[in-house]
């Protein structure tokens, strides 16, 4: 993703049906955002029933109508409308946000408010759950607490497609783009179009250690000021697990911004840490520079598949999901290949079921067009799997999820703060309300158990 204009000759106004500042789209930065897409009246009445109907079984509030809301999906206003699949009623959605989506309070309703229906459904009867997204970054919806009220979808996903329609499944989704497979060349590209967004992006949400993975906390619900340290606690426990020491030659698959070899080297180890990203490399070697551990770590931009040498241990962050299905074998056989005998492999990975993966990985979903293009997220099924064929095997294996969910709503809180920071830095409503959705999106995953992240450790099957 390269950075979004915020002025353009090809702007064009999106729909506005509050009052408050208009929301804008450039049509060549988000054609599928500043457009609806080409499906007819009958389309969209199929999935105004098909849709309606299992969204008024579900423990949500959805209504129609316009409010003085900021437009940002956090519920800041209030906002008057009629209910859907009730008896018409005014309602007013406060926007206190106390749904499961939320860090305490009693549990409630969140709501659905639709400002512009016609849209709504015809970019769902069009393109699934693409155009949900795409809907919400078109300002067409929103939600008094958006990460409960994923959650309720996330938690009722098999509800929400009538069982008979399911197996046509192939039928109305996308296959995932060919220009998106993690060849070496494709690697290269799909890690710039998010980690090189910019690094002060990144600063304006994540804590002082630039850690962009599950924490680890001692309590939940956690505050921000704990995030650095429950950062800290996952690494620490990260090479507690590989047996990193001092004098241990360390290999880190994923640099991110350079907090793990940080601790590594602190403790005595000498890292070799790869990226593929550009701006991450260049930040990580001014932080190991400034902390005076130059002479332990070696950044380096490369791909795994291109890795030379063995290592007393690896360790491998979040990185595996950005691998993709299909080059799975090579990257289980990198770590194989990168360990000497005795050796230790601790992996950090997002996961979900392994029917869910199936199915993913042969759809193009909102988060593969617009946050994490070639990525796929494992089963643990699958993690095992390939790591066997490649003469690995588990040695333990242990989840974490709440503490994730935890992690993406300080993120998300942060970053709806830092709105005026983001939007100095160049990047628009619609991203903003793209990258809104994308945490809030995440956190329901992990708080309706559909994903899971788990810390796995890997050794030899047999001595070489």
């Amino acid at each position: 993703m390269t950075h979004p204009a915020t002025t353009s000759n090809h702007q064009v106004r999106l729909p506005a049906p509050r009052p408050g500042p208009p929301q804008w789209a450039d049509r060549a930065r988000w054609p599928d955002v500043a457009r609806l897409p080409a499906g007819g009246p009958v389309r969209t009445a199929v999935a105004a029933h098909l849709v309606g109907r299992a969204l008024r079984q579900l423990p949500l509030d959805v209504r129609t109508g316009t409010g003085t809301g900021t437009g940002t999906g956090t519920g800041t206003g209030t906002g008057t409308g009629t209910r859907i699949g009730s008896a018409t009623a005014t309602a007013t959605a406060t926007g206190s946000g106390t749904g499961p989506g939320r860090a305490g309070g009693p549990a409630r309703r969140p709501d659905l408010t639709l400002h512009d229906p016609d849209a709504f459904f015809r970019r769902i009867g069009s393109h699934g759950l693409i155009g949900f997204g795409e809907s919400y970054m078109a300002g067409e919806w929103d939600s008094d607490d958006l990460p409960g009220l994923l959650t309720v979808l996330a938690t009722h996903v098999d509800d929400l497609v009538p069982a008979p329609l399911r197996g046509l499944r192939p039928l109305w989704v996308a296959a995932r783009p060919g220009r998106d497979r993690n060849t070496r060349r494709g690697a290269r590209e799909n890690i710039h179009r998010h980690y090189d967004l910019s690094n002060d992006l990144f600063a304006s949400f994540l804590d002082p250690t630039l850690t962009y993975s599950s924490a680890v906390f001692t309590g939940l619900p956690a505050r921000f000021e704990d995030l650095a340290a429950a950062q800290h606690r996952k690494i620490d426990r990260l090479l507690d697990l590989a047996h990193v020491q001092e004098g241990t030659e360390l290999l880190e698959i994923g640099t991110g911004w350079g907090e793990l070899a940080l601790r590594a080297a602190a403790r005595g180890a000498r890292v070799t840490t790869l990226t593929l990203s550009a701006e991450q490399a260049e930040l990580a070697r001014t932080r190991i520079r400034a902390a005076g551990l130059g002479d332990r770590v070696d950044v380096r931009l490369c791909d795994y598949r291109d890795v030379e040498g063995r290592y007393d241990a690896v360790v491998s962050v979040e990185m595996i999901e950005a691998v993709g299905a299909e080059y799975w074998p090579s990257y289980f056989a990198t770590l194989r290949a990168s360990l000497r005998p005795g050796g230790r492999t601790a992996l950090q990975s997002i996961t979900m079921g392994h029917r869910q993966m199936l199915n993913t990985a042969a759809t193009h979903t909102w988060i593969s067009k617009y946050v994490f293009p070639g990525g796929l997220i494992p089963s643990r099924r699958a993690i095992a799997e390939h790591a066997a064929a490649a003469g690995l095997r588990t040695e333990s294996d242990l989840g974490f999820a709440e503490h994730y969910a935890d992690t993406l709503r300080l993120w998300r809180e942060r970053f709806t703060a830092s709105r005026q920071t983001v939007t100095a830095l160049g990047f628009d409503t619609v991203f903003q309300r793209l990258w809104e959705f994308y945490l809030a999106y995440s956190e329901a995953g992990f708080r309706s158990r559909y994903l899971d992240v788990r810390q796995i450790v890997l050794t030899e099957r047999s001595p070489r």
